[in-house]
């Protein structure tokens, strides 16, 4: 039965190279994942939201003529 430690040795030591965390390197890791994830869904959520109200505003302004003949004062509109 051939000797596997040293192809283990050698299949560690490459294991261990790519298991070496610089110290110097830093990345966000699940827990930014996870926080990136529920902004993106509530940014979703409020479009979509919005996107709903929008459909209810009703956009149309009264024609000044209607609004002067049933007597009602028309006062200019500031801003």
């Amino acid at each position: 039965m051939p000797d596997m430690s040293a192809s283990a040795s050698l299949a560690m030591t490459h294991l261990v190279t790519l298991a070496e965390l610089d110290e110097d390197k830093v990345t966000p890791g699940v827990l930014g994942f996870i926080v990136f994830a529920v902004m993106a869904l509530a940014v979703w959520g409020l479009m979509r939201s919005m996107s709903r109200h929008m459909g209810k505003v009703d956009f149309k302004e009264t024609p000044e003529v209607e609004a002067e003949a049933s007597g009602v004062p028309v006062e200019p509109q500031k801003g």
